[in-house]
């Protein structure tokens, strides 16, 4: 090796960066969007792909503020702009200057396709869906063994539904025959009872990478589970076919373990609020007792009570001599009464009048009493009764 012509990494980069940069200052390129990742700065990074190749490309914020439309992933792009080198990490991508949709993607466009095809077996009808159980015992998760997604299902899990068994299914969730491994791990779990609900999924990643997800047979093996399954594939903006066909989907493997863990917090949570809840009002109504009852120690006591007795017994007694006084008057009255009644009889009497010696004299022929020298004819016996006896006599003559 020549030592004169030694070159630093730099210097070599260097010399890449003007060849590239300098011979394609203006280049016009389509392929299928991949691997979209708009950045917090503004910055829209994603990739240009066809059958062979791939280019990493940037649109930088004052340039997307003009784009009429949201590129994604699937997306045909034609791209107007020039060749970067960016020395650090030694890559090149071109800087979009100009960006226009071509058409649909050849990823999409066959990703529309079958899901017009499920759809039309009924793979994703609403009347499929089964409901979660509410507090499942255990919960199986489809996903690679060795991804963050599994890491994150599992914190939540615990956090959660820290009763729950949790069982993991390993499988690829990329790659040549991924999907077969989820597919089988789906109906391993039906096949054994492993779990009361499913969740199937990963992290995100590009349209390519989540594709196995898309495959037939893992929409299949999701549609036709008698377990209930929770999708959880990538994040919130990706999207795979299973979620169709799941009985529910989540936006994020975080989310679906929310979702899967039942309602053992919010169960907890109520039953804590319903128990604070009580003790508060408890408390409550023994503070109020306690300041109900204060007054009433045991120095106080009889006299409070004969605070509250005594004007009780002041109207008992002053109620109970009016009563006696008015049954004293009532009673009065009623014997002066009787006293006159009895005088008026007695005056009234027979008895009385034949005192002062006056007699009844009775026609013992008519049997009435003779008021008059016309009611006796000579010959009549008389009987004369008298105060005390009765004297018998007859009527020799009569004068009237």
């Amino acid at each position: 090796m020549d030592r004169a012509q030694k070159l630093t990494v730099s210097e070599l980069t260097e010399l890449i960066r003007s060849r590239l940069e300098d011979g394609f200052p203006s280049v016009t390129v389509e392929g299928e969007a991949s691997n979209c990742r708009p950045a917090s700065s503004g910055h829209l990074y994603f990739s240009l792909k066809d059958a062979g190749a791939k280019i990493d490309a940037v649109m930088f914020r004052n340039r997307l503020r003009s784009l009429g439309f949201e590129p994604k992933d699937g997306m045909l792009l034609r791209a107007r702009g020039s060749i970067s080198v960016y020395a650090p990490r030694g890559s090149y991508s071109i800087v979009c200057e100009e960006l226009e949709a071509a058409g649909a993607g050849d990823i999409l466009a066959m990703l529309e396709r079958r899901k017009r095809m499920l759809a039309a077996e009924g793979l994703f009808d609403e009347s499929r869906k089964k409901p979660l159980p509410r507090f499942p015992e255990s919960i199986g998760v489809v996903s690679s063994p060795t991804g963050a997604a599994l890491q994150d299902v599992l914190n939540v899990l615990r956090r959660r539904a820290p009763g729950a068994r949790v069982v993991v299914l390993p499988a690829p969730v990329q790659g040549q025959g991924a999907a077969q491994i989820i597919a089988r791990r789906i109906e391993q779990a039906n096949l054994w009872g492993l779990a009361d609900v499913l969740i199937v999924g990963r992290g995100g990643g590009s349209l390519e990478d989540l594709l196995p997800f898309s495959e037939e047979a893992v929409v299949r093996a999701v549609a036709a589970s008698q377990i209930p399954v929770v999708s959880a594939v990538g994040h919130e903006i990706d999207w795979a076919l299973c979620d169709f066909a799941a009985d529910l989907r989540a936006p994020t493997p975080s989310a679906a373990a929310e979702m899967a863990g039942g309602e053992r917090a919010a169960a907890r949570e109520a039953v804590s609020g319903a128990a604070e809840g009580f003790l508060a009002l408890m408390r409550g109504r023994l503070e109020r007792a306690r300041l109900l009852l204060r007054p009433f120690g045991a120095g106080d006591l009889e006299h409070r009570f004969r605070a509250i007795l005594q004007p009780r017994l002041v109207r008992f007694d002053d109620a109970k001599e009016g009563l006696v006084s008015a049954l004293g008057g009532r009673v009065a009255g009623l014997r002066r009464r009787l006293e006159l009644a009895s005088v008026a009889l007695e005056a009234g009497s027979p008895l009385a009048v034949m005192e002062r010696g006056f007699s009844v004299v009775v026609n013992e022929r008519t049997g009435k009493v003779a008021r008059c020298a016309a009611d006796a004819r000579p010959g009549d016996r008389l009987g004369i009764r008298t105060l005390s006896g009765t004297i018998t006599a007859v009527t020799e003559e009569t004068h009237g």
